[in-house]
């Protein structure tokens, strides 16, 4: 059953690449207590992800932060050492905190987990957006096709 508005995110673990190396991080230290602007995409690295979908985030942080939200937060199924290189390939400085979902656990965990294995992706996370405060899904996005309702623009309706 995927998550939907309302409902309080299930726990988990993500890892994040810090400078001394891959930390784990819990959804507590994310979300508890927070506004999060979280989205997913398929993969790091991948063309609508890395022309569209991240930098939607990155172009639009003040706007987005002017909200009152105090973390933007990318999650892939990807490795951490991935995440962290598609993010400083990127620039995304500290503006958007890159989480790996290396196994897909959280992504299941979610509901929102993707059979990508026809075009030899594995299992991956769907493309989303949502915005969380204090644990609770306020605002929920997913796209089946293309991007728009996971972009920056849409899930912060910034025009």
């Amino acid at each position: 059953m995927a998550i939907k508005q309302g409902d309080k995110l299930p726990d988990g673990k993500l890892r994040t690449m810090t400078a001394e190396g891959p930390k784990e991080i819990s959804t507590d230290e994310i979300f508890k207590g927070k506004k999060v602007v979280l989205f997913s995409v398929p993969g790091a690295f991948t063309p609508t992800c890395s022309s569209k979908h991240l930098p939607s985030y990155v172009t639009n942080y003040d706007k987005i932060k002017a909200q009152g939200v105090d973390t933007i937060a990318c999650m892939a199924v990807n490795d951490p050492f991935v995440m962290d290189a598609w993010g400083k390939s990127q620039n995304v400085g500290n503006k958007v905190l890159m989480l790996a979902d290396g196994n897909g656990e959280y992504a299941k965990a979610l509901g929102l987990e993707l059979d990508g294995s026809k075009f030899g992706l594995g299992n991956r996370g769907k493309r989303f957006s949502m915005v969380v405060n204090n644990g609770t899904v306020e605002t929920l996005n997913v796209d089946e096709t293309g991007y728009s309702l996971s972009s920056a623009e849409n899930t912060c309706g910034i025009a």
